[in-house]
């Protein structure tokens, strides 16, 4: 008994320390080289939302993950790519979730509906409140 408790313990053991060891990405903590591609990616950098730290941008964040993502968008950055093009492969990837402004789509647009429904909904509860009908 006591050796499958180890057996089970090491093989949860040995894949947790290996994340620990790899390397972070090449650009991840890097600057590129040109100062225009640079600001572009900062630029974009700033709007993406890191999803391991989910109220961090990837730009702030020193989760792994956001390093990945940095140095994915500077290499694209420095091959020429467009932001806008970036941000929709991060997108398509990653989900809407990754960027700070995110799109109306038909499975979003409740969201940006649900504030103008509960206001609507407290004016009419508020004028029944603070200006009744007139009694008789």
């Amino acid at each position: 008994m006591r050796g499958l408790i180890a057996a089970l313990l090491l093989a949860f053991a040995v894949p947790a320390s290996a994340q620990q060891n790899v390397p972070p990405a090449p650009l991840a903590y890097r600057q590129l080289d040109n100062p225009e591609q640079e600001a572009k990616a900062k630029a974009l950098m700033v709007t993406l939302r890191c999803v391991m730290c989910q109220s961090q941008s990837i730009a702030d964040s020193d989760a792994p993950i956001a390093g990945d993502m940095r140095s994915e968008v500077r290499t694209r950055i420095a091959a020429g790519e467009d932001p806008e093009h970036i941000r929709q492969w991060l997108i398509a990837r990653y989900g809407d979730y990754v960027t700070y402004s995110p799109q109306v789509k038909p499975i979003t647009w409740p969201l940006f509906a649900a504030p103008l429904v509960i206001l609507i909904v407290a004016a009419l509860l508020l004028r029944g409140r603070f200006f009744p009908g007139k009694q008789a």
